[in-house]
């Protein structure tokens, strides 16, 4: 939802009532990710895409179904249907999909939860998607607090825990727990949108290549922070697609910066005293990816005076350097695409070679099916 917020807030501000169909657990190749959402408003205007145009036509027919009844239902596309060519799903995957009518009166926290989404405040929505009387119930959780009811304590409280879990981790997913919050049983499929802070892209070295990967960071959806020691570089009119542009010595500033470990840490100074001193600290934080530019040469002598400041083979083992894949890069743009490629291969654990050689791997790493909690 976080992809036409904007647009459908306007339809609720006005009163006007819509549907909401997300994507709440997909198989194999399907085409969009858990949460991407299509929305039909009562005057029919559509915003958004849960296919990239394979099962739109269909989702829109049941939707209509769900404006005029009120009644939310959970619909699957796939190729295992028998409908699957009618409705274009072509491309290999499965995905389902929960529609809801939204309205002032059936979901009165909708406008608090565009807020935070929009003040980039972490909140999650937990929804049961199973067939039956409580379907539709929701719940939504901040890390502070939680409104309304699944229908049951047991659940709430099971639930709001796992909800926070995966507001840490900036994830989405389905859930199966047993009715009444029991752990590893079944029962109730419950689909939980966790609307996370963007995770944080901190670029050392106000360089022509920290302007490109910021460029790139941000189309990723990282929040981009560029750092550097020098202010006649470090500008914002340097670095416009760049969220924060920071003057100060790196190694000095990452110890005020909380890094997590979805944090993506940068280091292009590729000059001893810069980046020395900073990698020292960046090793020991618990961010997700750490990477270094530099020659073969730099990232040898580097090693060496990291070691001599007493950094274990297991912290020296995190670094990225080179930085990026090997794709033959020369320009900052095709730098930024390496540093970028390896960033995602890290993230869904690819395998960082050509496709096209892998047919007996899945191009999907990692299942997006409901997992029991």
């Amino acid at each position: 939802m976080r992809e036409i917020i904007d647009e459908i807030q306007p339809w609720f501000e006005s009163g006007e009532s819509f549907t909401l169909a997300t994507v709440t657990r997909s198989w194999r190749s399907a085409p969009r990710p858990i949460g991407a959402a299509m929305a039909v408003s009562k005057s029919l205007e559509i915003v958004g895409s849960v296919s990239g145009g394979c099962v739109e036509g269909a989702l829109y027919e049941a939707s209509l179904e769900v404006l005029e009844t009120g009644l939310p239902q959970v619909v699957t596309y796939g190729v295992s249907d028998d409908n699957a060519f009618e409705v274009g799903l072509t491309c290999g995957g499965t995905i389902e999909l929960f529609i809801q009518r939204i309205d002032r009166q059936s979901f009165p926290e909708f406008l608090e939860i565009a807020r935070h989404i929009q003040d980039a405040k972490p909140i999650a929505i937990a929804t049961v998607i199973s067939q039956g009387e409580n379907i539709g119930n929701r719940m939504v959780i901040t890390r502070e607090t939680q409104y309304s009811s699944l229908g049951n304590t047991g659940l709430d409280q099971s639930i709001a825990e796992d909800a926070r879990g995966l507001l840490e981790q900036g994830k989405t997913r389905t859930l199966t727990i047993g009715p009444s919050g029991e752990r590893r049983m079944e029962g109730v499929n419950v689909f939980i949108e966790s609307y996370a802070p963007a995770p944080r892209m901190l670029v050392f070295g106000a360089i022509d290549f920290a302007a490109a990967l910021a460029r790139i960071g941000k189309f990723l959806g990282y929040y981009v922070i560029v750092c550097d020691a020098r202010p006649i570089f470090a500008t914002k009119r340097r670095f416009p697609d760049a969220d924060e542009v920071i003057v100060s010595w790196p190694h000095k500033f990452l110890p005020t910066f909380e890094v997590d470990d979805r944090t993506a840490i940068c280091v292009l100074t590729h000059d001893p005293k810069f980046d020395v001193p900073l990698l020292e600290l960046a090793l020991r934080t618990k961010a997700g990816y750490i990477g270094a530019m530099g020659s073969r040469r730099t990232h040898q002598d580097r090693m060496q005076k990291l070691k001599e400041a007493g950094l274990t083979e297991v912290e020296l083992s995190r670094l990225r350097s080179p930085i990026g894949l090997d794709l033959g890069a020369r320009t900052p743009e095709e730098t930024a695409v390496s540093i970028a490629a390896e960033l995602i291969a890290d993230l869904w654990g690819g395998s960082k070679i050509s496709l096209s050689s892998t047919n007996s791997i899945r191009i999907h790493k990692e299942s997006l099916a409901s997992e029991s909690s």
